[in-house]
Parts: structure tokens; C-alpha cells; sequence
């Protein structure tokens, strides 16, 4: 297993990667990225803003002889999802990312890797070092906090950037060029509840669904994977029926752009039901392993006798926000109409807890369509509604419409034809690029999303394709080298 990645082609992108390895940025904990981002564009001798909520802004003058050509803003976000197995014991705020080859890949041991967006950032980060590459006028823009709330999209102001055209480096599939994504909202249900002594002679035990792949909760959403949220509370329906289960706690899942692979709960039931409750537990995990057995096959649900608790939920709420979570939308809603084979609207039931007297579930919903969106976000307000729980709608960000006129496009579809004999697939994506919230900043931009092919992000299993990354990076130069000019 070699973890030499700065021996990988080209080795100015994969040096950047690796330094960015090794240095902690989850989500809104991007301080330490934030400085050594502003200490290379500096060593660099570069012009370099670090703006009022943390994005870094990075110029370089055009080679001679390119500067009439239109100017080029190269966008990566700097923060990654944090994402680990249960059995990785793992600090995302203090140590380094675990890389390795793979094979025809590159991946890490047992957490994300982070090449969404490194590698985009990386190879900003190699073109400001570059002494010999062809290019007219570049800036790089270095966004914080895109995985949980597009923070530094949201808060970039007018006036920063002087280029004509956004290489947005963060999409997931090599030859294919974006012009579109979906928008997206919060939802976050809440509901107070009673807690009550928890009754004689019971026994207790934690219950686990896992071994889910999981994934990015947009892209990946077509490929109807479990969530474990929702199989848990499956499971936690029939159990309180058939066999008085009691909810003392619960946690299920971890972040709102990841589709849940793990689901915990800490119950009890009367002792006088115990074996029948075990079996039920071996004839659910058979059940739902059946039924995923093609999308997930890696599902499993474990029990282990526990600690008795104090409390429980009281039974009445238990029952509605059970249901309420059975009933709450998750996956894909609908596909589109006029983009064959694109998701157009969809929702990840992402984040559920029951603990102190608080029952919270959080959702992250997309839609390419924003009336639809916002139709989704009342049909979760109105099932959490009838549960007597509160829905907060928040965090809402606009989609990017596509426009196949793009001069970009056309360029880079004809430079990609040119050097790798093949026309591009011109896309959109279910997925929420900053494009849209950046072009609203500055909407004289034209705008391409485009990246190397990284496979299960916001999961364990990223990993990024040592391949794909040579073309990514010849296509870029190439670009950057036939840039329209203004």
C-alpha cells in the first residue's frame, strides 16, 4: 500500500493534494486551511484577499502575449465532509487524512478523503505555481463551508473579482461538463416530549442498522440505497407493537449531505417479551437485507443487551414521531421532464435524535425546480405538523440554470473533441454547486463545472481515479491556453 501520492502524474497537482492531506478542514472548522491557503498565494508572491468570512482570493497576471484574453476565476470550496466508519477511532480537527493507492485509485483509510474538492483545489493550487504554463488573466477563488451551508458562496461580495468567466472544478465525472444544478433548503423538525420513569422489569438493549454504502445525498439518491434512519424506524414501529418497545435515545446519522449509514437506539422492553423481541430483531435483519441486497448488501442490524436506562420517551409522542418519521419524504421524489435520466426533485432524511426530551429530525431538500421545492418543504412541514412537532425551513440556496449558448461551453467542448476525439457529455447535476449562488454575486460570469472522477463521496469509500486526473488536468491547461478573447 503505497502513500506516496506526490509521486503520482502530474506531480506539481498531487504534491498540492497531499500537503492539503494533512491539514484538518472539515465544515466550518477551516481555520487552519484558511491560513495556509493565504501563506501559499503570498510565498508565491501573489496578490492575495482573505474576505470577511474566510474565502481566500488568490491573482496571477496573464503570460505575455495573453493579456486580451477574457479572465478566468478558478473555484474550489477548501472544507470536506467529515465522514468515518464506527471503528475508526478519528479526530477530523486535528489529524491528517490516511491516503493510499489503491490500485487504479487513490483513497483513504477508513474516513473521507477529500478529494471533493482537493482535487479542484489542488490544481488551482499547481496553476498559480506553474512558471511555464500559457494563460491570459487568472484569479482563484477559494470558498469555505460549501458542504453544510455554501457559507462562502453565500457571503462573497461584488467588487472582489474582476474575471469574465467560472471554472467551477467540483463536479465528479471526468469527460462530462455541467451547466446546471439544483438548489436545495434545510428542513428541521422538532418535537418536545415527556420523559417518563422507565417501567418495571425491563431489560434494555442498543439496536444498530449499518453497513450501509451511503453517499453523496444528491448524486447519489438515483441509486436507492438504504437509510438507516428510516429502516431503524421501520424497525421501531412493529417492535413498539408487538413487543411495548420504549425509545430512551437515538442517533442516526451525522450530516445533511450524506445519506445515513448508521442508526443507533437505546430502548427497552418488558423482559416477559424478550425472546420473542430477539427473534423479531434476527427476522428484520433478514427481511431488509433481502430487500437490499443488490443496493446495499453490506446492510446489518445488531442487538446487544445494555445498560437499563433512568427514562423513556413518553408513549404517545413516541408513537407520532415514529410515524411522522415513516411518513416524512426521503429520496427521489421526482425526475425530470426535460433532462432524461437527471433526478429533478429530491429530499435525505439525513440527521434523526431522541434525547432529553427533544425529538429532532433534520432533512436536506433539492430540487432543480424552485416551486417544487418549495411544495417539498411544505409536505415535511405538514407531516411533522401533524405530529405536533415545529418545521424550520432554512439555508435555502437557488439552482443554476444551464445556458447551452455558453461561450465557455463551446470552447471547452471543441478544445476536449481536439484532444481527447470525443464531444463531452454537457450535463446538469442533482447536486448543489455554488454556481448558482456565486453567478447571483456576479451575474455577468459564464460558468462550466467540471472535475476528475471521484466515486462515494461524503462517505469512507471516496476515492478519486488516478486516470481521470491526468485528462482532468491536460484539459484544464488546454483551456486555459485557448481561452476566448474579450
Amino acid at each position: 500500500m503505497s502513500t506516496n501520492l506526490s509521486g503520482l502524474k502530474p506531480e506539481a497537482l498531487w504534491k498540492n493534494f497531499e500537503e492539503l492531506t494533512k491539514i484538518p478542514r472539515p465544515s466550518r472548522k477551516e481555520e487552519k486551511v484558511i491560513k495556509f491557503m493565504k501563506e501559499f498565494g503570498e510565498n508565491l508572491g501573489l496578490k492575495t484577499i482573505v474576505d470577511g468570512c474566510g474565502n481566500v482570493i488568490i491573482k496571477k497576471p496573464a503570460t505575455p502575449g495573453m493579456e486580451n484574453r477574457k479572465g478566468i476565476i478558478m473555484q474550489g470550496h477548501l472544507d470536506m465532509v467529515p465522514q468515518a466508519n464506527s471503528d475508526k477511532n478519528f479526530n477530523f480537527e486535528t489529524d491528517p487524512i490516511e491516503a493510499y493507492i489503491d490500485g487504479e485509485w487513490v483513497t483513504a483509510n477508513g474516513t473521507t478523503l477529500g478529494a471533493d474538492n482537493g482535487m479542484g483545489v489542488a490544481a488551482a493550487m499547481a496553476v498559480l505555481q506553474s512558471k511555464d504554463m500559457v494563460h491570459g488573466p487568472l484569479e482563484a477563488l477559494f470558498t469555505i463551508d460549501e458542504e453544510t451551508g455554501m457559507t462562502g458562496a453565500f457571503e462573497l461580495k461584488p467588487g472582489f473579482l474582476d474575471g469574465d468567466i467560472l471554472l467551477n472544478m467540483d463536479s465528479e465525472d471526468e469527460g462530462e461538463l455541467y451547466i446546471g444544478c439544483a438548489g436545495g433548503t434545510n428542513a428541521t423538525s422538532k418535537l418536545l416530549y415527556t420523559e417518563n420513569p422507565t417501567p418495571a422489569n425491563a431489560v434494555a438493549f442498543k439496536i444498530k442498522v449499518g453497513g450501509l454504502k451511503g453517499g453523496h445525498s444528491g448524486i447519489d439518491i438515483p441509486l436507492y440505497r438504504g437509510n438507516a434512519n428510516k429502516i431503524l424506524f421501520r424497525f421501531l414501529k412493529k417492535a413498539t407493537t408487538l413487543h411495548g418497545l420504549m425509545i430512551s435515545e437515538i442517533e442516526g446519522g451525522s450530516l445533511r449531505n450524506a445519506i445515513p449509514r448508521e442508526a443507533f437506539a437505546h430502548v427497552t422492553i418488558n423482559k416477559a417479551h424478550e425472546g420473542a423481541f430477539l427473534q423479531y430483531v434476527k427476522d428484520f435483519e433478514k427481511t431488509v437485507k433481502n430487500e437490499y441486497a443488490t443496493a446495499d448488501p453490506g446492510l446489518f442490524v445488531t442487538i446487544e443487551s445494555a445498560a437499563i436506562p433512568g427514562k423513556v420517551m413518553d408513549e404517545k409522542a413516541q408513537v407520532t414521531f415514529i410515524n411522522a418519521i415513516l411518513a416524512c419524504p426521503n429520496g427521489v421524489v421526482r425526475m425530470s421532464s426535460d433532462i432524461p435520466g437527471l433526478v429533478e426533485t429530491s429530499t435525505n432524511l439525513a440527521i434523526v435524535t431522541i434525547k432529553n426530551g427533544e425529538a429532532k429530525a433534520l432533512s436536506l431538500l433539492r430540487s432543480s425546480v424552485d416551486s417544487a421545492k418549495n411544495d417539498l418543504g411544505e409536505n415535511v412541514c405538514s407531516v411533522f405538523d401533524l405530529a405536533g412537532a415545529t418545521t424550520v425551513l432554512d439555508g435555502d440556496y437557488p439552482g443554476w440554470k444551464p445556458n447551452p449558448d455558453s461561450a465557455i461551453l463551446k470552447a471547452m467542448k471543441d478544445i476536449y473533441n481536439t484532444k481527447f476525439g470525443k464531444i463531452p457529455d454537457i450535463k446538469a447535476i442533482h447536486a448543489g454547486l455554488e454556481c448558482g449562488l456565486l453567478g447571483g454575486v456576479y451575474p455577468n460570469w459564464d460558468m462550466i463545472s467540471f472535475g476528475p472522477t471521484i466515486r462515494y463521496p461524503h462517505s469512507p469509500d471516496e476515492k478519486v481515479n488516478i486516470a481521470s486526473v491526468v485528462k482532468f488536468w491536460d484539459f484544464l491547461v488546454e483551456t486555459l491556453k485557448h481561452v476566448p478573447s474579450k
